[in-house]
C-alpha cells in the first residue's frame, strides 16, 4: 500500500502536465501512487500521459468536471495514507514531496500542509497560501490600499504582505496547487464542496477543517516547487469572474451576517476601482488590464452574490 496518493488534474496542459509528472518521478522517493484525472482535454493530453506513464492511474474523462469534482473522483480511488493535490502546471524541485510529507509527520496537529512556490524564473510566487478573505481585505483592495502598500501585513493582509515564505508558518489557507492532507481527514470533510467548480474550494475546505477538526494549516519553505499559474485559463476576464464568484460564495458562508451588506457593496466596486486606476496608467503609456477589469465589472451580476441565484 502506498504511503501517499498524488492527484493531478489536467485540462489542456499537455506539455506542462508531462513535465510535472516527470518531475514527480525524478524527485520523489517515498512510496506513492499517481492518479491523473484528465478533464476532457482536446490537446491529446490523455493519450500522451498513457503512453509515457503507463504505471499511473489515468482517469480520461469525457467531460470537464472542474477542479473540485475531479479531485473528489480521484480521491475515491486513492489508497495512500495521505493525499497530495498537485497542479499540472508545477515542477517538483529537490525532493519537495518527500520533504513536505516529512514536515507533515513532524507537525501532525496542522492536519493540512503546503510548501513554497516559485515562478519559472525562480522568483517568489506568493500563491502557496493566503489569509482568510475578510471585510478588511475587501476594504483594502477596493480602496487601493493593498496596491499602494503591497508589502504591508496590515493593508495586504490576505496575501501576507511582506512575508517571503522563507520560514515555517501557520496559515489560514493552503493553496490547492500543492496541498497535503491525511486521507481520513479528507473523508471526514467529504472532500471539496462541489458548489465550487474551480477556485475557492481549498479555502472552503481549510476553513471547514479548522472549524470541525481543529486544523491549523502550516507551510514550510523546505518543500519548494515551481508553479506557473493560470495556464489552462487563457481568457483573463473569465478567470477573474470565476475567482470573484468563489469569493462571493466565501463571503456568503464566512462573513458575519451584519457585515455582508456593506462588504458586498465594496466587493462589487472592486473591479471598477481597478478599471479607473488602470485608465490612469494607460494615459501614462503603461498597462492594458483596465479593459479586462471593465468587462469584469460589467459582468458583476455573475459573481457578486457567489453561487446564489
Amino acid at each position: 500500500m502506498p504511503k501517499l496518493s498524488i492527484i493531478v488534474v489536467s485540462y489542456n496542459t499537455r506539455a506542462e502536465t508531462l513535465a510535472c509528472l516527470r518531475s514527480i518521478k525524478k524527485e520523489t522517493n517515498v512510496s506513492y501512487e499517481l492518479i491523473v484525472v484528465d478533464n476532457a482535454s482536446t490537446d491529446g493530453s490523455a493519450d500522451a500521459i498513457a503512453a509515457e506513464f503507463s504505471d499511473c492511474v489515468l482517469m480520461a474523462e469525457t467531460e470537464n468536471h472542474g477542479f473540485a469534482k475531479a479531485n473528489n473522483l480521484a480521491a475515491e480511488h486513492a489508497k495512500g495514507d495521505y493525499l497530495l493535490l498537485l497542479n499540472p502546471d508545477t515542477v517538483v524541485l529537490d525532493h519537495a514531496i518527500d520533504k513536505l510529507l516529512n514536515f507533515a509527520e513532524q507537525q501532525p496537529g496542522a492536519r493540512i500542509w503546503g510548501g513554497r512556490t516559485l515562478y519559472d524564473d525562480m522568483s517568489l510566487n506568493p500563491s502557496s497560501c493566503w489569509r482568510q478573505f475578510t471585510f478588511w481585505s475587501v476594504f483594502c483592495r477596493t480602496t487601493g490600499l493593498t496596491g499602494i502598500f503591497p508589502r504591508s501585513p496590515i493593508f495586504n493582509a490576505e496575501a501576507y504582505g511582506g512575508w517571503d515564505r522563507s520560514t515555517q508558518r501557520q496559515v489560514d489557507i493552503v493553496s490547492g496547487c500543492f496541498f497535503l492532507i491525511r486521507a481520513d481527514d479528507w473523508q471526514t470533510l467529504n472532500g471539496f464542496d462541489l458548489t465550487f467548480f474551480m477556485y475557492g474550494e481549498e479555502a472552503d475546505l481549510c476553513l471547514r477543517a479548522r472549524r470541525s477538526l481543529g486544523a491549523a494549516p502550516m507551510v514550510t519553505p523546505d518543500a519548494t516547487i515551481i508553479h506557473y499559474g493560470g495556464i489552462s485559463e487563457t481568457v483573463r476576464a473569465d478567470r477573474q469572474v470565476k475567482v470573484l464568484r468563489a469569493k462571493g460564495e466565501l463571503m456568503n458562508r464566512y462573513f458575519p451576517v451584519w457585515q455582508q451588506p456593506v462588504a458586498r457593496l465594496l466587493f462589487a466596486a472592486y473591479p471598477l476601482s481597478r478599471y479607473l486606476f488602470g485608465r490612469v496608467w494607460v494615459r501614462r503609456g503603461r498597462g492594458e488590464t483596465h479593459r479586462i477589469w471593465h468587462e469584469v465589472w460589467q459582468r458583476r451580476q455573475e459573481w457578486v452574490n457567489g453561487f446564489a441565484e
